[in-house]
């Protein structure tokens, strides 16, 4: 196996994805879930990240230009999405979840969590350079590792999330969500920015 292209692939993704930075949006995101609901929510949006990602990297270069989208495109839109939960999480119009079912408040944990917090542009188009500068079963072994570990590490941030929620309580927390929320509309406006730089560059 080529252990520098796995150890590539491991800083890569774990900078683009950002473990400690995403523990406090993702306790923002979380905050009217229970510890059982949490650590569900922690699984399956690296879960869903890992789908993603598996699925862009097996097909992703085809996907995009069979549906004629640019990987600013995807930028802008994953920007534009974060950008929304960034002004619910600052205005606290989040609240509604608590009288949303179960299953409802476990699609947080798809979008925006899985999806384009985790599994985003950068993520994406990183994990597409990989592979098509990958050749033969080696290193596509360690691309594939790597994604593993890299997800691994995020999950275990993630579902030991609930142990920085206990010191700082519900006060803390609710702090946290707006300071989340300051944060994240800053990466979502930075996204968009670069899709615009893209698009800008392609004219």
């Amino acid at each position: 196996m080529d252990t520098r292209l796995l150890g590539e692939v491991i800083v890569t993704l774990l900078v683009i994805m950002d473990p400690p930075g995403n523990v406090p949006i993702f306790l923002a995101v979380t905050r009217r879930l229970d510890d059982k609901e949490r650590h569900k929510a922690a699984a399956l949006a690296v879960g869903t990240a890992f789908m993603i990602i598996v699925g862009f990297a097996i097909a992703g270069q085809q996907i995009l230009d069979y549906l004629h989208v640019s990987v600013p495109a995807l930028q802008g839109a994953g920007g534009l999405l974060l950008l929304l939960v960034a002004l619910q999480l600052l205005t606290g119009k989040e609240s509604d979840a608590l009288e949303a079912s179960p299953e409802q408040r476990m699609s947080i944990a798809m979008v925006p969590l899985g999806t384009p917090l985790l599994a985003g542009p950068g993520a994406i188009v990183a994990t597409i350079v990989f592979v098509g500068q990958s050749d033969g079963v080696e290193e596509w072994s360690a691309i594939s590792l790597g994604i593993v570990i890299t997800l691994l590490i995020v999950y275990l941030a993630l579902r030991f999330a609930g142990i920085l929620n206990r010191i700082v309580r519900p006060a803390g927390v609710l702090l946290l969500s707006r300071v989340a929320g300051i944060l994240l509309a800053a990466i979502a406006v930075q996204m968009i920015a670069d899709a615009t730089i893209a698009f800008a560059r392609q004219v």
